[in-house]
């Protein structure tokens, strides 16, 4: 992978007070332009590695970089790395504090001492990004469960974080709702802004990621997502089960009618087209 490396853990290790280690000597890189999907067993670390590439935790050995640069946990460094990394929580009533969804989002361009002006500028162009600009008055406490997501999101957004991390965004959605969520993630990236999704489903990572990150109890593994995502060994380390889409490329494969050097089927779409390529539709 030639993208450039944006955020990088270098063996770090982490452990909450009076318990065990979560993390021991983790390396683990966010390549920019490449949509990371996290994924892992419960327990497996996943929110404390978020919270580390985000600063909310600090690795109690090895480091954070930014762009090759160590992080530094002062005020200054801490806004730096915050206007680079962004996290949103998978519930978003954990983030949401204001009466109203435009003041929510303003939050963190005002805590960066931006101009009236750019501060409204950005908290209409995260609104617009999120589809939710006719939302921009309403109080947070009358939004649905989708809307509430997609203004935590849109508060993250307006601090133009060139890296988007997501715990969870599409849980808890219907399915319109994780499809226009899913668009929405497109946009941004093709903004330039570089997604991290932690996931359980697989399904879902299989489809929507360049690579994917299996958390395992021996470290982080990454490569692309087709492949990452066929390895039973890895899969099962991580608790994890065989994407639908892999197994039944597999299955084609054992019938003849998938080739070999064919990557397997990402979505029903592409199911369907590999039905009608070999006769069946």
């Amino acid at each position: 992978m030639s993208n450039p490396v944006l955020v990088a853990l270098r063996g770090a290790s982490f452990a909450y007070e009076d318990g065990p280690a979560v993390l021991t000597g983790l390396d683990f890189e966010v390549r920019e332009g490449r949509a990371l999907a996290l994924l892992g067993r419960n327990g497996s670390g996943k929110t404390t590695l978020m919270r580390l590439l985000s600063g909310g935790l600090q690795p109690h050995t090895g480091e954070l970089a930014v762009e090759g640069s160590p992080v530094r946990y002062d005020r200054k460094g801490l806004t730096r790395l915050r206007t680079t990394v962004q996290l949103v929580v998978q519930d978003p009533d954990d983030q949401l504090f204001a009466a109203s969804v435009g003041q929510d989002v303003s939050f963190g361009p005002l805590n960066l001492g931006l101009s009236d002006a750019e501060v409204r500028a950005r908290v209409a162009e995260a609104l617009d990004a999120l589809d939710i600009a006719a939302l921009a008055d309403r109080p947070t406490h009358l939004l649905s469960y989708g809307q509430r997501k997609r203004t935590a999101i849109a508060g993250a957004v307006a601090m133009r974080p060139r890296v988007l991390i997501l715990d969870e965004p599409t849980a808890g959605l219907d399915p319109d709702g994780q499809e226009r969520l899913l668009a929405t993630l497109d946009g941004l990236r093709r903004n330039g802004t570089t997604v991290v999704m932690a996931t359980h489903d697989v399904d879902l990572a299989l489809r929507w990621a360049d690579d994917a990150a299996l958390l395992t109890p021996s470290g982080a593994r990454t490569g692309p997502a087709d492949e990452m995502l066929a390895r039973t060994d890895l899969l099962r380390e991580a608790g994890l089960t065989l994407p639908w889409g892999v197994a039944v490329g597999q299955l084609l494969q054992s019938r003849g009618l998938l080739p070999e050097d064919v990557p397997a089927p990402r979505t029903p779409e592409e199911l369907a087209a590999v039905a009608v390529a070999n006769g069946a539709g």
